[in-house]
């Protein structure tokens, strides 16, 4: 749904029709499929002439910025004795293994051994990653090179828009990248943040599906208490009972990510456009590193949203804090049984895992 479309509530999810099968592998020990790009860093954690070690499904990875020509992402091992190339110095446009000053160009092969001949090096190279930058954020693409130019960029049109100011996402999560998804699809989780947000009601509108693809929407009221600051800084003034048009909140899960949009009652660009990807950072899927891009839409004062900037950080800080510890102790509930044994009764996050578990890697 692009930010020009005016959004239509459904009253009607027709969630006793929708049969989304048995599952037939552990949603938690499905590994992500590497075929599609993906952040690894912000782009400015990677200084001009240093290199930055990152990883990817526990595969070492060495980012690189050369003072001269683009940035680039090798394996982070050398090919003589399999130390950490991130260990090296940059030179011009190649990066030298700290220990024995073995030369790597930018595509992973070995241009120079200082004490062989030059024929020597032929052989000797490493893995390279292809490399993009967008959005403030270092994508890497990990998966088979062959199937890159089928692999669709990620379209983030309020990330350059002026009407809206961008809030970075960058964190690290112990839990498998799949409770990050469910956590954000059901928000009827909303009594986790009681003490931020008050009494919320969600209903659950409705959800559709593809092959790659689920969404639900929802709208709120508000059940008891008062809209906190930070909420009221970020979406203006919410209503506390339903009347005439509603809010709307779309989450999707386009596989490998996941949106957030939040349309105030009437309003046709959302006021809240939230874009996350959660990377694997171990090789079993136990952490991941969440990016992500929270875009909010300026008021018609634009500089008051500047100027309460730090509420709504201070806000969204603790919302974060909360799904990141329930999420862990989800996981560590998984650790403790070494399998799924989940009761998941909410059609929506069932819907969901279908789609993780067919689009991942068993």
């Amino acid at each position: 749904m692009s930010i020009e479309s005016s959004p239509k509530i459904n009253e009607s999810s027709g969630i006793t029709e929708v049969d989304f099968g048995s599952e037939i592998a552990d949603i938690r020990k499905t590994g992500i499929d590497p075929n599609f790009w993906y952040p690894v860093a912000r782009s400015k954690d990677l200084k001009l002439g240093k290199t930055l070690a990152v990883t990817f499904s526990g595969d070492p990875i060495v980012l690189v910025r050369p003072k001269n020509g683009e940035a680039f992402a090798l394996e982070n091992r050398c090919a003589h004795r399999q130390v950490p190339l991130d260990i090296g110095k940059v030179a011009g446009c190649t990066l030298k293994c700290g220990y024995h000053g073995w030369v790597y160009d930018a595509q992973g092969k070995c241009i120079s051994i200082p004490y062989l001949d030059s024929s020597k090096t032929k052989r000797n190279q490493v893995r390279h990653y292809p490399s993009r930058e967008a959005y403030g954020l270092f994508f890497i693409f990990p998966g088979d090179p062959e199937k890159m130019e089928d692999a669709i960029f990620p379209n983030l049109p309020s990330a350059d828009n002026p009407k809206y100011k961008t809030r970075y996402l960058n964190r690290k999560v112990d839990c498998h990248y799949t409770f990050m998804h469910e956590n954000l699809m059901d928000m009827n989780h909303q009594f986790l943040h009681r003490k931020l947000m008050g009494g919320i009601k969600t209903m659950f509108l409705g959800m559709r599906e593809g092959k790659n693809w689920f969404e639900a929407d929802y709208t709120f009221t508000r059940a008891s208490g008062s809209q906190p600051l930070g909420e009221k800084f970020m979406l203006g003034d919410r209503p506390k009972a339903a009347a005439g048009e509603r809010d709307l909140m779309t989450i999707r899960t386009e596989y490998p990510y996941q949106t957030l949009k939040f349309w105030t009652a009437g309003s046709k660009e959302p006021a809240l456009d939230l874009w996350n990807i959660y990377v694997p950072v171990d090789k079993d899927n136990r952490k991941n590193h969440t990016f992500g891009l929270m875009m909010i839409k300026r008021p018609k004062m634009g500089f008051l949203l500047d100027m309460f900037w730090p509420f709504i950080i201070w806000f969204t800080n603790g919302i974060f804090a909360e799904d990141r510890v329930i999420c862990e102790l989800e996981q560590k509930a998984f650790d403790e049984n070494d399998c799924d044994s989940n009761n998941e009764v909410f059609p929506a996050i069932k819907g969901l895992r279908k789609v993780l578990i067919e689009n991942g890697i068993k």
